[in-house]
């Protein structure tokens, strides 16, 4: 008994060091398209090598962000999938704030997709982690547009995309995160 209890306890740790997750109902209303417009299937076209699939959704003040505006403008434009409620979100948020600072200025720009419901604690996620970068959300949590859009089942999860457009990688945490876009920004 105490050693299935020990099991239990250790697949509960796993759990919440790795990863949340979460089976997304995808909203049949919801067409995702190209920068072109062209209609896209999320499971093969968010991947590395591929171009990015826009999200334009509510900022905090209620003001529609866009992926796009910063893709071209940026040399890169990491979209950052976390929640203010994930705590391995929270854990890695140290990283992503580290990124940014040492990378902003050479050309990194960071866009925020928050699965969150509760709109005050989102802003006070934003605020207590020292998140400077655009942020969005629609407020729908797992069913939220930009994770269906890039085919989003579990956070954190991230997308770096170059200034042309093209998904060069996805997932990175600690280390990798900061050394492949030190590597790109050279």
């Amino acid at each position: 008994m105490a050693m299935r209890k020990g099991f239990l306890m250790f697949a509960a740790c796993l759990l919440l060091t790795t990863s949340c997750k979460q089976k997304i109902k995808v909203d049949e209303g919801i067409q995702v398209v190209d920068s072109e417009g062209t209609p896209v299937d999320v499971a093969s076209a968010t991947e590395p090598g591929e171009t990015f699939v826009d999200i334009a959704l509510p900022g905090p003040q209620g003001q529609t962000v866009r992926v796009r505006d910063y893709v071209g403008q940026n040399k890169l434009v990491l979209i950052d999938f976390w929640a203010s409620w994930c705590r391995p979100c929270m854990r890695e948020m140290p990283n992503v704030v580290k990124a940014y600072k040492l990378y902003h200025g050479k050309g990194l720009e960071i866009v925020g997709v928050s699965l969150d419901k509760n709109k005050a604690r989102w802003i006070q996620a934003i605020k207590l982690t020292g998140q400077k970068w655009p942020q969005m959300s629609d407020l729908k949590g797992w069913n939220s547009q930009g994770a269906q859009f890039y085919n989003i089942h579990s956070i954190p999860a991230n997308v770096l995309i170059n200034e042309h457009g093209m998904i060069i990688a996805r997932n990175l945490r600690g280390k990798d995160l900061i050394n492949t876009i030190a590597a790109q920004l050279q």
